[in-house]
């Protein structure tokens, strides 16, 4: 049974992306390049933002619970924030790749537009950030132990899964309007990103009430799909050829 538990989440939590990099990026090695500099970037952020955290604690006071959670929430806020500022700096930085890559070529045009190079950047921020939120997750599923034994929730695996996924999802939207908003020079929509991002973080202090924080986190998936079809290009009529194209 734990094992079924532990496959079970890791397809629903990882199973989308990883259609996603066999089909838009795995064949293309200098996305798979840009993915893996993206993660470096994330971890970087964290890394960063743990430290501010944990130097936190340090100095407070460690027998005060409501400061320690106080410090935990101030912790997040702070991950969201650097997160979202080492995204720029990776936008910054790719757009100094796409010049350079603009003038090496021989038609005088970047191999990759900076649209792609939004997606994989929120790809890569997306799926690291999966892989370090639900990673000790899926370990503890394999056992020894049932969940809800002591009256906990028995969805506890599940919902991680379901919640993991919509993050991986989360930051390629937030990725592909963020670059968006640069290009086009729109500091209202990076920070549209950066709110959402917040609240994202923040509806997850309502766990274990895994159906007021998780139902308004889809909602917020919903939506920041729709803004980063609209941010990509998209419109009504892409989607008239794409359904002609299926037919």
């Amino acid at each position: 049974m734990a094992l079924a538990v532990f496959f079970g989440c890791t397809f629903v939590a990882f199973g989308p992306a990883l259609s996603l990099f066999i089909l838009t990026i795995a064949v293309d090695p200098l996305k798979v390049i840009i993915l893996v500099a993206g993660s470096f970037f994330w971890l970087v952020s964290v890394l960063l933002s743990s430290l501010i955290w944990f130097i936190s604690v340090q100095i407070s006071n460690k027998n005060d619970a409501n400061l320690q959670y106080g410090l935990l929430i101030f912790g997040a806020a702070i991950s969201v924030l650097l997160q979202e500022t080492f995204r720029y700096a990776y936008y910054r930085l790719l757009k100094k790749a796409d010049e350079g890559l603009a003038t090496i070529s021989e038609d005088g045009r970047s191999p990759i537009s900076i649209q792609q190079m939004a997606y994989v950047s929120g790809f890569s921020f997306g799926i690291i950030s999966g892989v370090f939120s639900v990673i000790n997750i899926l370990a503890d599923a394999i056992g020894p132990g049932i969940v809800g034994v002591h009256g906990d929730s028995q969805y506890y695996f599940l919902t991680s899964a379901f919640l993991t996924m919509a993050i991986v999802f989360l930051h390629t939207f937030w990725g592909i309007v963020f670059f968006a908003a640069c290009e086009k020079r729109k500091p209202l929509h990076i920070v549209g990103v950066v709110l959402s991002h917040l609240v994202t973080s923040g509806l997850t202090f309502l766990n274990p009430m895994y159906e007021a924080s998780l139902i308004p986190i889809y909602i917020i998936t919903l939506g920041m799909a729709l803004w980063a079809f609209v941010a990509a290009g998209g419109n009504y009529r892409n989607i008239r050829k794409c359904l002609a194209c299926a037919r």
